[in-house]
């Protein structure tokens, strides 16, 4: 055990401290930066640590390396630890979270079809400002695809259609326990560019005036919840608040290179913070765990089909795309041909009203001819008479 600890722990310090036999025979190792651990090692085991790391001073650790818990195992071996829990939803709610306890409907994935999302029921008891305790629900839903916000929807439907999420009190009607959403996403959200957006419900009246005079009511945080969206992507480092300080550990921009699975982190940020010591450590110890590091590759190959899929969708698109522009460029000289005939049809009709209009004068010209013979005729001229006269 301690050996898979420090095979998934990176030190790296200047002006190493040489080991030698003189020692005492066992060291404390790193008790100020870990202070749940307090490892009591054989000096020939700390020369042995002392040979496979470069540049390294006892307790002065720089960079560890941890699970990512950007994967769903990680992250449920993470929030299933009630200390992490605490921490994480305290400064996800702003309030101190003094009980939380993982709720008996948890949902993981266990089927393919279904890792695209994660989810966790916790019901916590919050410190409010006044100093009372409160009980809310906290429906925590992790994706890493834009194409789920029916399921979310239809996971908050159950959650208001279930009679355990009723409280009942003597001489009152039940009523449902306050419900906060919380969305942690692997995508953007539009154009919102804040990492965490808190959606909070107020209440007017018919005037638009904002109304505070009995309220929080029971009756009315029943029928409403509020929301939290993380947006991974827009996480980059900058630690300004402690709840950016405990989602910096989700932050992708700290995982290696060529294993996502590894997330490569600043031990110095978190020194004088046992709490999240506490979550490096738990995610030292996830990242040597063989079951946890399967699971992880399954979700790899996963999402490696999702993208092969996206992928493909892509390519197929664009074969549409230039097959419609194709389909699009011939409409268009079809069209100009249309154009072209419907022209010269014009055109013909045009000589057609033409030869009409003449037809119609040389048979009035025929007409009249056949008049004047016939007055020649009346008059005693023979028929060649009337044809010489005519045709001068």
């Amino acid at each position: 055990m301690v050996l898979g600890y420090f095979l998934f722990l990176q030190i790296s310090v200047t002006n190493s401290e040489k080991m030698t036999h003189n020692r005492p025979t066992e060291k404390i190792l790193c008790a100020e930066r870990f202070p749940m651990i307090r490892l009591r090692l054989p000096t020939f085991f700390l020369i042995f640590v002392n040979r496979i790391v470069v540049n390294l001073k006892l307790c002065h650790i720089m960079i560890i390396r941890v699970a990512n818990p950007i994967y769903d195992s990680i992250f449920k071996y993470l929030m299933e630890d009630e200390r992490i829990a605490r921490t994480v939803l305290s400064a996800l709610l702003k309030k101190e979270v003094v009980e939380v306890q993982i709720r008996r409907n948890e949902y993981t994935n266990g089927f393919r079809d279904n890792i695209s999302m994660f989810r966790i029921d916790f019901g916590a008891r919050i410190r409010e400002d006044d100093g009372s305790l409160r009980l809310i629900l906290i429906e925590l839903q992790k994706t890493w695809l834009e194409t789920e916000t029916l399921r979310f929807r239809q996971y908050l439907g159950a959650q208001y259609a279930n009679p355990e999420n009723m409280v009942h009190e003597e001489m009152r009607a039940p009523y449902g326990i306050p419900m906060v959403a919380v969305y942690i996403l692997g995508h953007r959200v539009g154009k919102i560019n804040v990492p965490v957006l808190y959606v909070n419900h107020k209440s007017y009246d018919y005037e638009g005036h904002e109304v505070t005079q009995g309220l929080p009511d029971p009756f009315v945080d029943s029928l409403i919840h509020e929301s939290i969206i993380v947006q991974i992507p827009l996480l980059h480092g900058q630690i300004n608040n402690r709840l950016e300080k405990v989602l910096s550990v989700f932050d992708q921009t700290f995982k290696e290179k060529d294993n996502r699975q590894v997330m490569e982190i600043d031990d110095a940020k978190y020194q004088n913070d046992a709490d999240m010591q506490y979550i490096l450590h738990r995610l030292i110890m996830a990242s040597g765990n063989a079951q946890l590091r399967q699971d992880m590759n399954v979700e790899d190959e996963y999402f490696q089909a999702i993208e092969d899929r996206d992928t493909a969708i892509m390519s197929r698109d664009k074969v549409i795309k230039e097959k419609d522009e194709q389909i699009s460029q011939k409409d268009e000289q079809i069209s100009q041909k249309d154009e072209q005939i419907s022209q010269k049809d014009q055109q013909i009709s045009q000589k057609d009203e033409q030869i009409s209009h003449q037809n119609q004068q040389i048979s009035h010209q025929n007409q009249q001819l056949d008049r004047i013979r016939e007055k020649l005729r009346q008059q005693g001229l023979s028929e060649d008479e009337i044809e010489e006269w005519i045709g001068k």
